[in-house]
């Protein structure tokens, strides 16, 4: 019989206070109270707002109101609390991809006052096997469809005591059917605002995965200020993207914004192409959009064919967006696409711009609620126009479970996501690649990103990855992996032609020294380059009988 009391396991596991990032609420909507459950106050503003008969999770098959979503988040909790004994600060594991039934588990786990550790559907036994060993959860919800990988993962590690399956289970275990037999009268769990409400593991784009740790007041804080300083969502809008819930862009933009604002999301019964994404937002009527930048380029020529009428924000994050892909959005769609630049540890965006306040090749202002900065290796501030650190403060920052990483991360109570930026005279923040990416060639300081993005105006140039690679006479020099459009041929007399390309587009010192072809990219299921794993090598290559072509023109002097 399990004990009553709650489970302290991942409080127990936080940093000690001294290497807790700064928390500041200096703005009036910051000032959470001090007992809050999240989606209780979710549904509770809806109600207040006159919204609660509204809908909420629109799919295929049935559309949910504010109202009903809420009585079978209740029901779903009386499943966890009442059949499985879960009590406060359990947490639960949830497999799936972006459905009504998803969306619904997880509002269900959070209104029991439970954690909720969302997982990437694409993740394999030995990746969840590692995620169980760290969360250590004693019941998943997983899509019936996705059952297999979690059960092996299962066998290897006991403590998961059970699988509640959704969405496609065949019998009367499923976790929905189970849910309509329950009352669906049990009120939230009335947890402290500081309490967690979730664990998000990072996408791995620069190695092993953290879990980071947030409260229900670090989430209505951030629903506080990204949303309502920029997004400025509104009932009317359906809200749509590919983004999982697992990943907190995902989650914030795909469920906990749209119901802050009262607005409604759609959700597929299957993985978005960028062709099945146009129509569906077409047909749903999609008026905000979400996605990475590699899947608005790909999204592109399908907007421009057949049209978005009903669009008005796009939203682009989860890596840096080339000009040439806001370009290209812009001329399919007409919309000015709203950058964002955020992170799993800090939840949520925290530097962006929309509408008329976008300046070219700048990601944007910082956020309200949160101040920036960039620095030096010795956290003062750099002047403006010089390339350093990224260092933010807000209501929101770094919590990792148990994991030394977190005093690279949080130094005297700034949080460093590990971005190197410009910033200029009017505040904007101009990104330049991830720290460890920032490739020292000879003295200059090359930004990965902006070579891509001159790439990617070449007309040849589907998508691309620029990395350093040590050299004995420069350091390091500038190397590119191309994946090229169809009806183009990676040899050395394209290499040549992309490095005349770069040097007529940006200073010539940063061309790309060596160039690479390939079929594909390494990418994290949210769409994130994995720079780490090109330096390994890592690409596919392109099929040809001798190794990929590459090219080391004479240098060009700046």
């Amino acid at each position: 019989m399990k004990s009553a009391q709650p489970d302290h396991f991942v409080h127990d596991r936080l940093p000690p206070p001294e290497a807790w990032p700064t928390l500041r609420y200096d703005l009036p909507e910051l000032q959470i109270a001090d007992q809050a459950n999240l989606v209780h106050a979710l549904f509770d503003q809806a109600e207040r707002a006159g919204n609660i008969d509204r809908p909420l999770l629109r799919g295929p098959h049935r559309t949910y109101t504010y109202r009903e979503a809420r009585a079978e988040a209740a029901r779903i909790a009386e499943v966890l609390t009442q059949d499985h004994g879960l009590v406060p600060g359990n947490r639960v594991l949830l497999r799936g991809g972006n459905t009504v039934e998803m969306a619904l588990a997880w509002l269900g786990v959070v209104y029991a006052g439970l954690i909720a550790v969302a997982t990437m559907p694409l993740l394999r036994a030995g990746e969840l096997g590692s995620i169980i060993e760290r969360a250590q959860p004693t019941l998943a919800l997983c899509d019936g469809r996705l059952l297999a990988e979690l059960q092996a993962a299962q066998a290897q590690h006991p403590v998961l005591a059970a699988i509640v399956p959704f969405h496609t289970a065949p019998d009367a275990a499923d976790l929905l059917q189970r849910a309509e037999g329950k009352p669906g009268t049990t009120p939230p769990c009335p947890t402290a605002a500081d309490d967690i409400a979730l664990m998000a593991f990072t996408s791995g784009t620069t190695g092993a995965p953290k879990a980071a740790v947030h409260t229900h007041r670090d989430v209505l804080a951030g629903c506080e200020a990204w949303p309502r300083h920029v997004l400025k969502a509104t009932p009317d809008d359906v809200v749509a993207g590919s983004p999982p819930l697992a990943f907190t862009f995902g989650l914030g933009g795909l469920l906990v914004f749209p119901m802050w604002a009262g607005a409604s999301v759609y959700f597929p019964d299957q993985p978005y192409t960028p062709e099945t994404m146009v129509v569906l937002m077409r047909d749903a009527g999609v008026t905000i959009s979400y996605t990475a930048p590699t899947f608005y380029r790909q999204m592109a020529p399908f907007a421009k064919k057949i049209g978005l009428p009903q669009l008005r924000i796009s939203v682009s994050a989860g890596e840096g967006l080339p000009d040439a892909t806001r370009q290209l959005w812009k001329d399919a769609t007409g919309i000015e696409m709203t950058d964002g630049i955020g992170a799993t540890e800090m939840f949520h965006i925290f530097i962006s711009s929309a509408g008329d306040a976008v300046r070219r090749g700048a990601i944007g202002k910082v956020v309200p609620g949160y101040t920036a900065r960039v620095v030096d290796d010795q956290g003062h501030e750099v002047p403006r126009g010089t390339v350093g650190k990224l260092a933010v403060i807000g209501p929101t920052g770094c919590k990792y479970l148990q994991d030394e990483r977190q005093a690279k991360y949080v130094k005297s109570g700034w949080n460093y996501p590990g971005d190197a930026f410009v910033q200029d005279a009017d505040g904007y923040f101009f990104y330049q690649a991830r720290d460890d990416d920032m490739i020292i060639t000879a003295g200059y300081n090359v930004g990965g990103p902006e070579v891509e993005d001159a790439l990617l105006r070449h007309p040849a140039v589907a998508e691309c990855g620029v990395i350093g690679v040590p050299d004995e006479e420069r350091g390091m020099v500038v190397k590119a992996v191309c994946v090229l459009k169809p009806g183009h041929t990676g040899d050395a007399a394209l290499a040549r032609a992309l490095q005349d390309h770069v040097k007529a587009t940006i200073a010539p010192y940063k061309y790309p020294r060596i160039v690479e072809f390939a079929t594909a990219l390494p990418r994290t299921e949210t769409g994130k380059l994995q720079r780490f794993k090109l330096r390994q090598g890592a690409a596919a290559p392109s099929p040809s009988p001798s190794p990929p072509p590459s090219s080391s023109a004479a240098e060009t002097k700046p």
